[in-house]
């Protein structure tokens, strides 16, 4: 019972659609400035449907999983679940969770849902075997959660303040990838994926990741003076957090073979986001 529950929680990348869910909850409460029974429906529906669509990219991706040291020991390239199954499992997700939107909040937020999960497993998946530079395009889908969010709670799609949410949500992503690349570019290159570790030089990758942060940072500070947040504690709080994150990542722009440990600035970049998700989902409670 234990090894088929990890196994489920593999499939589902459990870590990352929890993260998804977050994100949801900041943008109806930021909607809504408070939190009542209608964020029950949705937020659990978009869980279900990023698990359905985490699965459908296990399915997606079992060949070159099978190919790389990180992943070979997922569940379908180990053998310990059919690859049949989890195709199914996703699709029974997706439908689910998909019609728990809809049926929590209404149609708009729905068709979003969708929209990432097109975005996620149709687009971004196949175009990360064409192009290294997928993950731009790609980080689209981790604006979508709160835009769910938001426009379950009654939000406009159109507001500008929902824009900025949004652009905080993609473009933190970049770095966050490149990072990884940066950790585990060879064994991509080896899978047949095409990486920037063999397009550029270590130096000029660390300079765009400082670049894609400063960026983060910038855009966590538009969030701060755009209105949607209104305490005097998180607004400050989120400008220390973002001078700290181009501080931290200034240490990028050294040239030199001095050691560097990508998953040490991986995890600077995510507590800062982690801040923020805190900071946006408390702050309208206030």
């Amino acid at each position: 019972m234990k090894e088929k529950l990890n196994i489920l929680l593999e499939i589902n990348k459990v870590k990352i659609t929890l993260l998804v869910m977050l994100t949801t909850i900041a943008g109806y409460v930021l909607a809504k400035h408070s939190i009542d029974s209608g964020i029950i429906l949705p937020t659990i529906g978009i869980f279900i449907l990023a698990c359905g669509s985490a699965a459908l990219n296990h399915y997606q991706d079992r060949d070159k999983d099978a190919l790389m040291e990180r992943t070979r020991n997922r569940p379908i390239p180990s053998g310990r679940i059919k690859a049949y199954w989890v195709f199914v499992l996703g699709v029974i997700q997706v439908i689910f969770g998909t019609y728990l939107i809809y049926i929590g909040s209404n149609f708009l937020a729905a068709q979003l849902g969708v929209l990432a999960l097109i975005w996620y497993n149709f687009i971004y998946t196949p175009l990360k075997r064409k192009t290294a530079f997928a993950v731009i395009p790609g980080s689209i889908i981790g604006s979508l959660p709160p835009m769910v969010g938001w426009v379950a709670a009654g939000g406009s799609i159109y507001d500008p303040q929902l824009m900025i949410l949004a652009f905080f949500f993609f473009i933190w992503q970049v770095p966050h990838f490149w990072l990884l690349m940066l950790k585990y570019g060879k064994e991509y290159e080896s899978a047949g994926y095409p990486s920037i570790t063999s397009m550029i030089s270590k130096d000029q990758i660390k300079r765009a990741t400082f670049m894609w942060t400063a960026a983060t940072a910038v855009s966590a500070m538009m969030i701060v003076v755009s209105g949607l947040m209104s305490t005097v504690f998180f607004k400050v709080t989120i400008l220390l957090a973002a001078i700290w994150l181009i501080v931290v990542f200034s240490k990028l722009l050294r040239n030199g073979k001095e050691d560097f440990n990508p998953f040490h600035y991986f995890m600077r970049i995510n507590y800062f986001v982690l801040v923020m998700i805190i900071a946006l989902s408390i702050d309208p409670l206030l």
